[in-house]
């Protein structure tokens, strides 16, 4: 399974246009993941969502959005609210599957009481470690947890050591190391070019022994 993601939002809708006119329709095995509701009070209203949907529908030239996320939770609409609305286009076949970004576990399970949730999406990383609890969360539940930001962050006095015995990138180590974490870890390391691309799929095939994730850890 391959996953591309992106949002409503992302480079003022160009980057859902894009994705559109180049997967249109969208392969087997491959899940196109978009959010709205981003920006703050009052983007988190059951009318705004509805229309940001609408729009990503028509953007990615879809009938299906294959993983939909509420983006944030807006501090004046309960989650409650926002996910009843994207709950309606679950009903309706037009998303397939839910997740919710930037949360902690007691927003996660009022969120499930709501809607089935297959994915979390947190700033979470080698160095940024806040919601370890989450991904410990996903783990035991079955969600996958997708670290946004995977490569950002100081690195660790151990990582070059690591790259170099590995004969591999800082980059790659810190991605095998995310995937070492959690089997529900799904990284989505941003990437520009081919070379790029290569080099973070090489990240699944490096095996970090014990010694090594505990110094990285």
């Amino acid at each position: 399974m391959q996953m591309i993601d992106t949002a409503h939002l992302y480079t003022g809708g160009e980057s859902e246009q894009a994705i559109g006119a180049a997967l249109s329709p969208v392969p087997r095995g491959v899940i196109v993941a978009t959010k709205g509701g981003y920006g703050g009070a009052g983007r988190g209203r059951p009318e705004v969502l509805r229309a940001e949907l609408e729009e990503s529908l028509r953007e990615l030239r879809t009938e299906t959005i294959g993983l939909y996320y509420l983006h944030r939770v807006d501090p004046e609409t309960p989650i409650e609210e926002s996910l009843g609305a994207i709950k309606e286009f679950v009903e309706l076949g037009r998303i397939a599957m839910v997740g919710v970004s930037d949360v902690d576990v007691p927003l996660i399970e009022r969120a499930r009481r709501v809607v089935p949730i297959a994915a979390v999406q947190n700033h979470y990383n080698l160095s940024e470690r806040k919601y370890e609890g989450v991904v410990d969360y996903c783990t035991r539940e079955g969600i996958a947890f997708v670290p946004y930001f995977p490569l950002k962050g100081d690195a660790p006095a151990a990582l070059g050591d690591i790259a170099r015995r590995h004969g591999a990138t800082p980059n790659q180590i810190a991605l095998a190391w995310l995937l070492r974490r959690s089997p529900a870890m799904l990284p989505i390391p941003g990437t520009l070019s081919l070379d790029h691309l290569r080099e973070n799929l090489g990240a699944g095939r490096i095996e970090l022994s014990d010694a090594e994730f505990a110094a990285l850890r």
